[in-house]
């Protein structure tokens, strides 16, 4: 198949290429420190967390796949290949951030967490794959680090201004039993802005390369497919790409087994770990966490592009081995640790973790995947992050309640120890030619 020669890029070209992801992350930044403090405002207890979570998983498991499979069938001369997935993704998760903290009951928050995981796996997965589209391969690794610079960006707005409101407005507002504190909305309603303002700006600064003929003709064949050919289609090619997956993705997938279900395990638990180790209420712990996510994705903005000449020294496989490990050490060390300000020590070395979590494997995968079919394998990739999620939600309730004796302290020590354990795996991510065929 002919592929098209791609221009280099500038900096700033990748820059406004990126910003959409700022919208993006920082809903996730919300879900990550507001949402499980919000199910707990509404009467959830803690070992309901991780299944009430399960949204997260699900969604990412069917939508992602399916989206990148069929915006690699996708072209239309105005709005382009990935764009219109992204944004109509945008679209859905502002109206959801918008709708969220003023959840009567519980079960109206779960429902609208699924429904706000939908679009933003809509808009997710396409935007991974417009960036490889995009850039050479020489300038990958710049790419996927400037979308970890905005992931870090996007959840640090998310996670200061919880903090702003919280000591703004937190001690005028009175807290009631099964509502969501008022201080909480604003920080939702600018998410809402964000999500759509953030995208249409790199909608309109950042144009797509057409596809080349070849490309274009099966488009064009898959589009005068009949009416259930062309349902079936996305999953069909989801199972061909499954299939023919080169062996490094296998690998890449053990390691994310271990990553992201630790990840999980920390979102879930960070808040009820403060209120044992320091006595905080609810409102005082979802600050605290907020804190921490917060001081991380500093870290993360400031060392996300620091990243890209060491992985070119280095390779990405020791540094992204070597910031797996550092960030199973922050976990071993916050549960010891009972002064609020101490506490965010730690976060430096999960913040260089994050960067590295959230740039190096993308940049990798893009390099052994052919360009074509570069949606539906980003796709792939992310099932291997839910599907991690999916068995945390459905495992770690039981484990948190009878092996480790319903403590936060010890779900978190045992994320910990996951987390070492990806970094043993993280070191077979060998960029040979037998591993990438």
């Amino acid at each position: 198949m002919s592929l098209i020669k791609k221009p280099s890029l500038s900096f700033w070209q990748i820059f406004n290429m990126n910003v959409g992801f700022l919208g993006i992350q920082y809903s996730f930044g919300l879900q990550q420190t507001a949402i499980n403090p919000i199910f707990l405002y509404l009467g959830a207890s803690e070992e309901m967390l991780p299944i009430l979570n399960i949204a997260g998983p699900i969604t990412g498991l069917l939508v992602q796949p399916i989206i990148g499979a069929m915006s690699d069938k996708t072209w239309s001369a105005r709005w382009g290949r990935r764009k219109p997935y992204f944004l109509i993704g945008a679209v859905i998760g502002s109206l959801c951030l918008f709708a969220f903290p003023t959840s009567p009951v519980l079960w109206f928050a779960v429902g609208l967490l699924w429904i706000l995981d939908a679009g933003n796996n809509m808009a997710m997965e396409p935007y991974r794959a417009f960036v490889g589209d995009k850039l050479p391969e020489k300038q990958l690794s710049m790419g996927y680090q400037m979308q970890s610079l905005f992931v870090g960006a996007g959840i640090l707005l998310a996670n200061g201004s919880i903090v702003l409101f919280q000591y703004l407005l937190g001690d005028e507002s009175i807290e009631v039993a099964g509502e969501i504190p008022e201080w909480l909305y604003y920080s939702f309603y600018i998410g809402g802005l964000l999500s759509i303002t953030t995208i249409l700006w790199s909608v309109f600064k950042t144009p797509e390369i057409p596809p080349s003929d070849d490309e274009l003709a099966e488009i064009n064949r898959s589009k005068n497919l009949p009416t259930k050919k062309r349902i079936a289609a996305p999953f069909a090619e989801i199972g061909k790409a499954i299939r023919e997956m080169p062996p490094f993705m296998w690998k890449i997938g053990a390691v994310y087994l271990f990553q992201w279900y630790a990840l999980f395990v920390y979102w879930q638990y960070i808040t009820p770990l403060f209120k044992l180790t320091m006595g905080y209420s609810t409102s005082e712990a979802a600050s605290q966490s907020a804190q921490m996510s917060l001081t991380y994705n500093i870290v993360t903005m400031l060392v996300a592009l620091a990243l890209v000449p060491l992985t070119l020294r280095y390779g990405g496989k020791k540094i992204y081995a070597l910031s797996l490990v550092g960030t199973g050490l922050a976990l071993f060390a916050i549960p010891f640790i009972d002064d609020s300000l101490m506490v965010l020590a730690p976060m430096v070395l999960f913040g260089i973790g994050w960067a590295a979590m959230m740039g190096i494997p993308y940049t990798m995968v893009s390099k052994v995947v052919p360009q074509d079919r570069r949606g539906v394998y980003m796709g792939i990739l992310n099932m291997m992050i839910v599907i991690p999620m999916g068995i945390e939600t459905l495992t770690f309730g039981p484990i948190y309640k009878y092996v480790l004796g319903g403590s936060a302290i010890n779900a978190i020590l045992f994320a910990g120890v996951f987390f070492i354990i990806s970094a043993v795996l993280a070191m077979r991510l060998n960029m040979s030619n037998n591993e990438m065929s």
